[in-house]
């Protein structure tokens, strides 16, 4: 990512076990770690920050999962190392993600803005229905309220990735229906060091990533920034407006140590930060023989769409350490104000028929208008473009105890987490009129007219508690989560106000045997839980299910084997309507219960350096994920996603197999990798059978390359080319029209790390 990659000794830990949250930077050629003990170790924060660059004696509380590591966790769980996520000079989300099995999503602006997530046949829409953290945070706009993720950290600055899947979803929430993603951040350095990445490629792409920080023995500072850009891939017709964005990104973190040593010792620490973007994208795609043609072409009509926000976040966290007990306390807040200017659709029709069937008679005038080849005629042939504002508050305070006992034979690693959250959605939905003459689009004059005026409020106070219980080779970790829940919707344009409330409990349980020091079989179940928004009509339910899991892992120094079955079985699989999806405004943000429904699949990885000598290494990783559903119940939904469903269809977006492999080659100061992505076809209505054309999105396979070169200790030089052969298909129609995935992209830059 941002700073120079290891050499081979380093390129593989020793072992796939507990690592500091957000490690201080390594020198470039690091050594090998030792092999950590292989007993269960104190749990870690769930819903709060580990302790960064801990004091002496408290590695013991910085374990992967509660009361165990990433090999022996009675779950399934993933982490991205920071030797990992440097390797790959990746931007987008869903990209770097993909490496995870049972991770997937629905591509949408190419650049990995808004990033679709879904895990194990969540819907993917907007990453809504995955609890996504940063440093322990709950970083979305407003997860209960609004859970779609508009905003998403830039994974540039990022130093870790963990996602957990299975029981220890109960630790965090408060969607556990699929599991959580957890990005950690750099922490202050024990010692003065910078860092700088600065890089360039096709597209005007350009990267300019640098930070610096330092600590004495009771305080500690952290600055970084980022600035991302591109011009864009695509091309508006007869426009040399550009299609492309730019994001920054800045945080900064102090620390102090109130009590350095003792029996309890004490830490303050601060985090700040600040981001913005400005991009061109729009919702509106092509037809699909204008896509089999140019797909990069965007049309005329989307010449002003435009994204504008920015967000501020301040956390403060109070560390209390002692010898077998920590706690940590955090009370965070989170803004972000956000503006989309777009195209809503026309007066008249649906845009997403015209370009469904642009040929017909009737749609062909309207298509005529969309592209700029005819001009607006009639008032049915008026586009609607209009601003979404959006403005976001997310704030709270938890608290997460850690405790570490023996009671005769067994040894135990309790976690005891309780946080206070509120978090809002004020939408100001406008729209004006616009007509299409001589190719270019000319405002109508009429006046503005307010789509949605609203505000979306909740308070929830979550509670959860688990316990690793070792003994001997057997782990065994039951949890429960409950979650209470009050909301408030409040429409001024209807002039009504509703209050929901809501108490969920979400118990469950896992198991981890080792039958050889390197070999373990785990299974585990949970009751999965993903909350209605407010304002929801008194019938609809909570989504709820009954998740299990089985598996075997294999992992010893520079391997790790794994495979996974799981069968989540719905009581009630629900879906939100949202302006992504393709829902019109009677619709949006309304919720319907699509009843009983059964997800399962199988989940395999394979991780594995080869050192043949010479100070040559080979890893290589492989991650396959077979999913399979199938909705139970017959309903009928405004949805476009769904629509009229019968019981034995299938859902939409989630791809049945799904493929990433990565090969590599390192020496002491170089390293080069190739690795491919394949994501098959996906519906994008729920159905069964063959899939139609013009339903299903293209069965994608990319292959990228990257390659690093150690110039000295401190700089190193790499280039990276990312969809090599230039395949493109269309990674999704929603909510109108036709959208391609990235094209080919070939960059270069340079790293210095002092």
């Amino acid at each position: 990512m941002s700073e120079p990659a290891p050499g081979p000794a380093a390129a593989e830990p020793a072992a796939p076990a507990s690592e500091p949250a957000t490690p201080p930077a390594e020198p470039l050629q690091a050594s090998t770690p030792p092999e950590p003990a292989a007993e269960p170790t104190a749990p870690v924060a769930s819903d709060a920050p580990v302790a960064e660059t801990p004091p002496a004696g408290s590695r013991k509380f910085e374990s992967v999962v509660v009361g165990t590591s990433e090999a022996k966790t009675s779950g399934s769980i993933h982490i991205l190392k920071p030797e990992k996520l440097q390797r790959y000079e990746l931007d987008d989300p869903q990209a770097i993600l993909q490496s995870v099995p049972g991770v997937y999503g629905r591509g949408e602006d190419g650049f990995g803005l808004r990033p679709n997530l879904g895990l194990r046949g969540v819907n993917p829409d907007r990453s809504k229905k995955v609890t996504l953290l940063e440093d322990g945070i709950l970083f979305g706009p407003a997860p209960y309220s609004a859970p779609a993720a508009y905003y998403f950290p830039l994974m540039t600055r990022m130093q870790s990735v963990r996602v957990l899947k299975g029981p220890s979803s109960v630790q965090q929430g408060p969607q556990t229906v699929g599991g959580s993603v957890d990005l950690i951040t750099r922490d202050i350095p024990a010692q003065e060091s910078f860092g700088l990445d600065v890089a360039g490629g096709q597209y005007l792409y350009g990267k300019a990533h640098g930070y610096f920080g330092a600590s004495t023995e009771r305080a500690g500072f952290l600055i970084e920034g980022i600035h991302l850009r591109s011009s864009g891939f695509k091309d508006i017709d007869n426009s040399d407006a550009s299609t492309g964005f730019h994001r920054n990104e800045w945080m900064a973190k102090v620390r102090y140590r109130l009590v350095p040593d003792g029996e309890l010792r004490q830490t303050l620490q601060l985090k700040l930060g600040y981001s913005d973007e400005g991009s061109n994208e729009t919702y509106l795609g092509l037809s699909d023989a204008d896509f089999a043609d140019a797909p990069l072409r965007r049309y005329k009509a989307s010449q002003f769409d435009h994204m504008q926000w920015h967000r501020t976040q301040a956390v403060l966290s109070h560390v209390l350490e002692g010898r077998d007990v920590a706690v940590t306390t955090s009370l965070y807040r989170q803004d972000l104000d956000r503006t989309w200017r777009k195209v809503n659709g026309f007066r008249g029709t649906s845009i997403a028929d015209v370009l469904a069937d642009p040929t017909s008679a009737r749609n062909a005038i309207y298509y005529g208008v969309l592209t700029g080849e005819l001009d607006s005629s009639t008032p049915g042939e008026t586009i609607l473009i209009g601003p979404n504002h959006r403005v976001f508050v997310s704030q709270g305070l938890q608290s997460v105890a850690r405790w570490t006992a023996t009671t005769g034979p067994l040894s135990h690693n309790a976690e005891f987490g309780v946080r206070y959250h509120y978090d809002s959605i004020d939408r100001r939905h406008t729209q004006d009129g616009f007509l299409m003459v001589g190719g270019e689009l000319v405002a109508e004059g009429g006046e503005t007219e307010v789509t949605a005026d609203n505000k979306d409020s909740t308070h929830a106070l979550a509670l959860h508690a688990t316990d690793a219980i070792a003994w001997g080779p057997l782990v065994v970790t039951p949890g429960v989560r409950l979650e209470i829940i009050r909301s408030r919707s409040a429409d001024k344009l209807a002039g009504t106000e509703d209050h929901g409330s809501l108490e969920a409990l979400m118990p469950g349980v896992g198991v981890y045997g080792a039958l050889t020091p390197s070999l373990g079989l785990f299974a585990g179940t949970y009751r999965g839980f993903s909350p209605p928004a407010p304002g929801q009509p008194q019938a609809v339910s909570a989504e709820k299910s009954l998740n299990s899991e089985a598996g075997a892992r294999w992992s010893r120094r520079g391997e790790r084997f794994e495979v996974v079955g799981f069968f989540n079985d719905y009581s009630n699989l629900t879906d939100v309507c949202t302006f992504s999806n393709g829902c019109l405004d009677d619709n949006l943000d309304r919720q319907v219960d699509a009843g009983e429904a059964h997800i399962y699949g199988l989940e395999a990885f394979a991780e594995k350096t080869f050192r043949p000598g010479g100070g040559i290494t080979f890893p290589l990783t492989v991650a396959y994920t077979f999913t399979r559903t199938k909705l139970l119940e017959d309903f009928r939904s405004s949805d476009p996603q769904f629509g009229n469903v019968q019981a034995g269809d299938e859902l939409p977006y989630v791809p049945r197999h799904q493929l990433f492999a990565s090969l590599g080659v390192e020496g002491a100061r170089w390293g080069a990798f190739i690795s491919t992505t394949y994501l098959a076809s996906m519906r994008e209505e729920a159905g069964q059978g063959e899939i139609p054309e013009g339903v299903k999105t293209g069965a994608l396979l990319t292959f990228d390359v990257n390659a690093s070169w150690n110039v000295t200790r401190w700089g190193q030089l790499y280039v990276s080319g990312r969809n090599l052969l230039d395949e493109a298909v269309i990674v999704g129609r929603r909510p109108y029209g036709a959208r391609p995935n990235a094209p080919r992209t070939l960059i270069g830059g340079f790293k210095i790390q002092l």
